[in-house]
């Protein structure tokens, strides 16, 4: 997995590029971004699937900020990113989610 933050001089908002490998994708058909800056909503942000079966997907966000996030896959297994800036509890057993600073 992989994640890469793009800053702007004129803007306030950083475009960020999301990545899940083939082999971290597990021969999954569909994955999804979710955080609390689309509510969780696993159809908000939907990622493209790459011709050597990971995924990807690029959004702006605000910046100055942190973000709660994780990767759906098949539209029910949670997976973190490796490369997450942090994790914190996500109030479900021993679950925990990624964090992004920005």
């Amino acid at each position: 997995m992989a994640i890469k933050k793009q800053y702007f001089k004129t803007k306030d908002v950083c475009k960020v590029s999301f990545s899940i490998e083939a082999s971290e994708a597990k021969g999954a058909e569909s994955a999804s971004l979710v955080g609390d800056f689309n509510g969780w909503d696993p159809s908000a942000h939907p990622m493209k699937k790459l011709k050597a079966g990971g995924f990807s997907l690029q959004i702006e966000l605000p910046k100055d900020a942190s973000y709660q996030f994780r990767y759906v896959l098949n539209g029910s297994e949670y997976i973190n990113d490796a490369e997450a800036d942090e994790y914190v509890p996500a109030g479900i057993g021993d679950a925990q989610n990624c964090v992004l600073k920005l």
